[in-house]
């Protein structure tokens, strides 16, 4: 991915790092071919050239790009679980996946880790947009996930004879668990995405309190995933399968939304991050209705987002860590939507709203892997940078409106936004 060469300096507005700190009234930036060389206040910043090119925040709030820590490329308007994998060809997929990245860029979002595709098109999606052919976030990929037969992502009925190769790799036991890893290495992924416990959208048989994968089938994935340096996630909704997740050695859980005072204890020994995604769930409940979701479905999805909220206030105010994002691309809750989680974890479960700013940059930095560059506004630190008419702490939903950002920055090269530095 290009970045920008030379000097820039970005002032006149309100500077918040990422690491959580109160913002500086009057803050500067000074970019460095593509990275940050200053940051902090405008009287503290060092000189520069006469003709160096100045970019004026007009009041507005200087901060980093966001992360969108559980990003699905391949969802596009899903309205059932089986269109996940067979509602369009993988060729077309392929296209939507490319508009769903540059979509996410021109929100703001200038990271993002995959929280699983259809085939491996993550992986080529990542590799595109870091060869500058299409826009896009700097992307963790994970590919196909991993679930344990007859679990939440094992819907395709066996008379289709289709099997679920796509989008899941099934198993049955330890050993095929590990196959499945082997070939996601194959396939040249950075995070394995797993099944440890069923959903609310599975009200029948795989509903939010039970297991998909056993404890055995999740150690064999941690054992061989870490053995070829990948990381382990997983969808973790039912408290035994937290805690079986924890226990098995993954390095980040998708939800934990039934997590109890052991559960949180242990997760908080072993530092592990959570991604709530909690604004799917309010969307659920609110449109299932208009989308044909049996009343079991909605009041399962009332529940996940009632106890997903309590479990979040209780990690964040434990010292625990939680990223931003979560499965966008259904119906009712679709791609370009990402920052209503902000405003709903602000509003809805009760954080403020510079908690959740660090929570979606330099936690969302964090469980990407790349914390040493990205997710904060500090020096040595790649200049991924969103600038923003207004003030974001003051009402968190400016970053619903794209009109509202004047500069997204990606290596200091403007990618979107209302002015024109390039």
């Amino acid at each position: 991915m290009k970045t920008a060469g030379g000097t820039t300096v970005i002032r006149n507005g309100q500077l918040i790092d990422g690491q959580g700190g109160a913002p500086i009234a009057d803050g500067c930036l000074v970019l460095q071919d593509g990275c940050i060389g200053f940051a902090g206040r405008s009287e503290d910043a060092p000189p520069v050239a006469p003709d160096t090119a100045v970019v004026d925040a007009r009041g507005g709030t200087i901060m980093p790009g966001l992360v969108e820590a559980h990003f699905h490329p391949t969802y596009f308007n899903v309205a059932a679980l089986e269109d996940l994998d067979i509602k369009y060809p993988v060729e077309y997929v392929t296209l939507l996946a490319a508009a769903n990245a540059k979509l996410a860029l021109e929100c703001g979002y200038t990271a993002a880790r995959s929280g699983g595709s259809l085939f491996n098109i993550d992986v080529w999606v990542k590799k595109a947009i870091e060869d500058d052919l299409i826009p896009g976030p700097r992307l963790a990929a994970s590919g196909r996930e991993i679930c344990g037969a007859g679990g939440l992502m094992d819907w395709n009925p066996e008379f289709r004879k289709i099997g679920m190769e796509g989008l899941i790799l099934l198993v049955n036991g330890a050993d095929e668990a590990r196959k499945a890893v082997r070939k996601l290495v194959k396939d040249g992924v950075e995070w394995v995405k797993t099944y440890p416990t069923g959903d609310a959208a599975a009200a029948e048989t795989n509903d939010h309190h039970t297991l998909c994968m056993t404890f055995e089938e999740m150690h064999a994935v941690v054992q061989t995933a870490h053995n070829h340096n990948l990381k382990v996630t997983g969808h973790c909704r039912a408290t035994a399968g937290i805690k079986n997740a924890l226990l098995a050695g993954y390095d980040a859980l998708e939800h934990a939304t039934f997590i109890d005072d052991e559960t949180l204890e242990l997760m908080l020994e072993r530092d592990v991050p959570a991604v709530p995604a909690l604004y799917f769930e309010k969307m659920s409940v609110e449109l299932g209705p208009d989308y044909g979701m049996s009343q079991a479905v909605i009041d399962g999805h009332q529940e996940t987002l009632e106890g997903g909220a309590e479990s979040a206030r209780r990690i964040l105010a434990a010292g625990g860590r939680l990223g931003m994002g979560g499965d966008y691309g259904f119906a009712w809750n679709p791609h370009g939507d990402y920052a209503k989680e902000l405003a709903f974890f602000v509003d809805y479960v009760g954080l403020k709203p510079l908690e959740v700013i660090t929570c979606a940059t330099r936690t969302g930095a964090e469980i990407l892997g790349r914390a040493d560059e990205l997710g904060t506004l500090e020096p040595g630190k790649v200049a991924d940078i969103l600038i923003v008419d207004g003030d974001v702490l003051d009402d968190i939903t400016i970053l619903q409106d794209r009109t509202r950002f004047l500069a997204v920055l990606q290596g200091g090269v403007q990618k979107a936004g209302t002015l024109n530095l390039n």
